[in-house]
């Protein structure tokens, strides 16, 4: 069998080489056949690196893989302890977050979330966006949490894993129950999605705005329709997520953009015209995030681009390389959102005259924290007085 790991150097062979790694991935049976997994972002499957067997469907001859069935959305409720998550990264402009869901539907290739599906004994391809886990106790551990004794409040992001607006979120609606909750408490929250369901929810975004208790961020990675379609089947079209843009701007709730990830030779050239795009729809900030391949998300990636732009493999994955060090990912913290080298300091030199020009300045807008109400949650011990 043809390891992954080796793809990368194949595909540097001098001659015909997307070819010929498309064949080498083709002959040892990694790559799930398109029928199957049509409308899905990912071409693999592999096991999880915790795995001590590893499943490839091979075909015998006797046409046992024409049986197997399509990739279809399953949904299994997670019932974890607690539901806000700190962390202590200097490169993330937050130190809480809620994940409603584990797993994302909407499919995008380079999501840097698909490794965590390793942990639940799945596969960070395939497996990531069409096994999913829902948290419908999310709403009652996050009132439970910020009823404790001594919680100060400070800004809750949500979507910063997976997006809390993916399609199972119109079943589900435990996102909406989140916002409930924070509303009710007048706690402070940032969201970040793909997904033009947010606006369903302006009825609870819009008087917490008027607050200054939330902002949304939507992140518009390509303003073509095919290239979106392919690396991230299942999010909103481009133009509605502009268009998200522009109804919560005129609802009153800050916006910003997300150009991210971008991707070298592939998306990098569309940089100032999705910011003009946004600025024109109503964003008032801008943000920037390079291309991140950490674990698994690697090959899924440098399959899928073989797969979409044969052509251009060998160029993307160069300039890659040239801003993380040679390697496919540098995970070091203050490099691995930006990169390195001449061609991420052009980047970061483009985005910041645009954004400039265009009055989208990272302001970074500070949510209110003094109008916190902790609210009376379940299981927590009430005062007698």
């Amino acid at each position: 069998m043809t390891l992954l790991s080796d793809l990368g150097q194949a595909a540097f062979q001098p001659a015909n080489t997307p070819d010929i790694a498309d064949a080498l991935l083709k002959a040892s049976g990694l790559r799930i056949d398109g029928e199957r997994r049509r409308g899905r972002g990912a071409g693999l499957n592999p096991s999880g690196r915790f795995e001590t067997r590893e499943r490839i469907a091979f075909d015998d001859g006797w046409d046992s893989l024409e049986d197997l069935p399509a990739f279809t959305t399953q949904v299994q409720v997670e019932k974890p302890r607690s539901i806000i998550t700190r962390n202590e990264s200097p490169d993330l402009p937050f130190e809480r977050s809620v994940n409603p869901y584990r797993g994302c539907e909407h499919g995008c290739i380079y999501c840097y979330a698909r490794p965590s599906h390793d942990y639940m004994g799945l596969s960070p391809g395939l497996d990531f966006e069409t096994r999913l886990f829902s948290k419908p106790d999310a709403p009652r551990l996050l009132e439970r949490e910020l009823s404790k004794p001594g919680y100060k409040p400070r800004t809750i992001a949500i979507g910063t894993n997976t997006d809390p607006y993916q399609p199972i979120e119109r079943d589900w609606r435990i996102m909406r129950q989140l916002l409930e909750v924070l509303a009710a408490a007048q706690h402070p929250v940032a969201i970040v999605t793909k997904s033009a369901l947010v606006l369903r929810d302006l009825d609870l975004l819009a008087p917490m705005a008027e607050k200054g208790l939330v902002k949304v961020g939507l992140s518009v990675t390509s303003l073509d329709n095919k290239l979106s379609r392919s690396m991230e089947p299942r999010a909103s079209a481009p133009h509605k997520r502009l268009d998200a843009i522009r109804q919560l701007r005129q609802a009153g709730i800050p916006v910003s953009v997300l150009v991210s990830p971008i991707i070298p030779a592939l998306n990098d050239h569309e940089i100032e015209r999705i910011l003009e795009s946004a600025q024109a729809a109503g964003a008032t900030e801008a943000s920037y995030v390079l291309l991140r391949l950490p674990l698994e998300v690697s090959p899924l990636f440098r399959d899928w681009l073989l797969q979409h732009y044969p052509d251009r493999y060998r160029h993307v994955m160069s300039l890659l390389r040239s801003m993380r060090g040679g390697k496919d990912y540098d995970a070091e913290f203050g490099k691995r959102m930006k990169g390195t080298g001449p061609y991420a300091w052009q980047i970061g030199r483009r985005f910041e005259i645009a954004t400039k020009r265009l009055g989208l300045g990272r302001r970074s807008l500070q949510l209110r924290d003094d109008l916190f109400i902790p609210p009376n949650g379940s299981g927590v011990q009430l005062s007698l007085l």
